[in-house]
């Protein structure tokens, strides 16, 4: 059995999602009569599979289905094809049947916390895959030699049209001043690609008795696992420690620039990351859009970012501190029409196999089993 795919890369428009289409190769003298199936799967995974002790689950399904395409259950001449499943099914033959499955519109995409360097195995997750089996019947449990896997991504681009420019500011009374501090906040865009730098416009007008010292701005990865707990984590991904400093009865009008990256933060474990494949690299991951009437709970995991400004108020009675935070999305770029494209024009059909012994210093990883692209 072989599974053959157009992309791995599938999109959530928020008002529809890309089909997930493809076609599985047989030969019926290995099949021995057996029927094949295709499942599309979500599953939601918590820990490493040795872990799986004490009747506890670390890998919770969200969306399984199945479909039986050989024996195909409708005549070939008579079911309705993708552009990309006519071309494969011209190109390998009689012995080629096509699958297709819809995403609900509840699923959440594909992220990961970044586990230390030295930790080994699969550990918390949403993660999506293609899964082709022969058995005698859907439930059977299927034997790893009779099926082949292969991991895809759920994806969202940037909106095509963002909110206004985000800013923040607040107004601190301190006693034994009688007049106020004030801080404001302003980013330029709402949306920022991975990648791109961030401009922070911080204004300071300190009328007050009080040194406003140790100013900070710093980009904030917040993630909450919301499927099984509450875990929060908050991670700075970019930060900037200024020697600025704003005496009483002064002020300070500066623009910062952060570049929040993975690189430089790729030994920090539980920063979320976009869901990858083996042969790929990663990036930080991208702020969650959630749709108004999809439950939170659903989503396993959601992640948003902030601009955080943070200094040291300090007088003759003590010092206090004062922040700011400003909201903002983190996301791709939608791409260009042309860059979608995942046939060639004419007969010919570029085949990118992945096979595991194909994946150099990958070895004994069982997540993708041989199919091709």
């Amino acid at each position: 059995v072989g599974v053959y795919m157009g992309r791995r890369d599938f999109v959530d428009h928020c008002d529809f999602v890309d089909p997930v289409d493809g076609v599985v190769l047989i030969d019926p003298e290995q099949t021995k009569g057996k029927k094949v199936y295709v499942m599309l799967s979500c599953s939601f995974r918590y820990g490493r599979d040795d872990m799986d002790v004490l009747g506890m689950a670390f890998r919770r399904d969200i969306f399984l289905c199945t479909r039986q395409v050989y024996p195909p259950l409708q005549d070939l001449d008579r079911s309705i094809h993708t552009k990309m499943q006519e071309r494969l099914l011209h190109k390998l033959g009689h012995n080629a049947y096509p699958f297709f499955f819809e995403f609900p519109d509840n699923l959440p995409c594909s992220v990961a916390l970044q586990p230390a360097p030295t930790d080994a195995g699969k550990h918390c997750a949403v993660e999506f895959e293609v899964k082709a089996f022969c058995a005698e019947t859907q439930d059977e449990k299927t034997q790893k030699r009779s099926s082949v896997r292969l991991a895809i991504r759920k994806v969202q681009y940037a909106p095509d049209k963002g909110d206004p420019a985000p800013s923040n500011e607040t107004t601190c009374e301190f006693m034994m001043s009688d007049k106020p501090l004030h801080v404001s906040v302003s980013l330029d865009k709402e949306t920022y690609y991975h990648g791109e730098s961030i401009n922070v416009s911080v204004d300071i007008n300190n009328s007050s008795s009080k040194d406003l010292k140790n100013l900070t701005v710093s980009v904030e990865q917040i993630t909450n696992v919301v499927l099984y707990s509450n875990d929060k984590y908050v991670k700075n991904v970019a930060l900037e420690e200024t020697s600025d400093s704003v005496p009483s009865g002064t002020s300070l009008k500066k623009v910062y620039t952060l570049c929040p990256q993975l690189d430089s933060n790729r030994e920090r474990r539980g920063l979320a990351l976009d869901g990858k494949l083996k042969h790929e690299d990663t990036n930080l991951a991208s702020s969650t859009i959630v749709k108004a009437e999809v439950l939170k709970e659903v989503l396993g995991m959601l992640v948003a970012y902030r601009v955080v400004v943070k200094g040291i108020a300090a007088g003759m009675i003590g010092s206090s501190e004062v922040a700011v935070e400003v909201p903002f999305q983190l996301m791709h770029p939608k791409p260009d029409a042309g860059e979608r494209l995942f046939y060639l024009d004419g007969d010919d059909m570029v085949f990118e196999e992945f096979k595991r012994s194909y994946l150099k210093g990958v070895i004994g990883d069982d997540e993708d089993s041989p199919a091709e692209l």
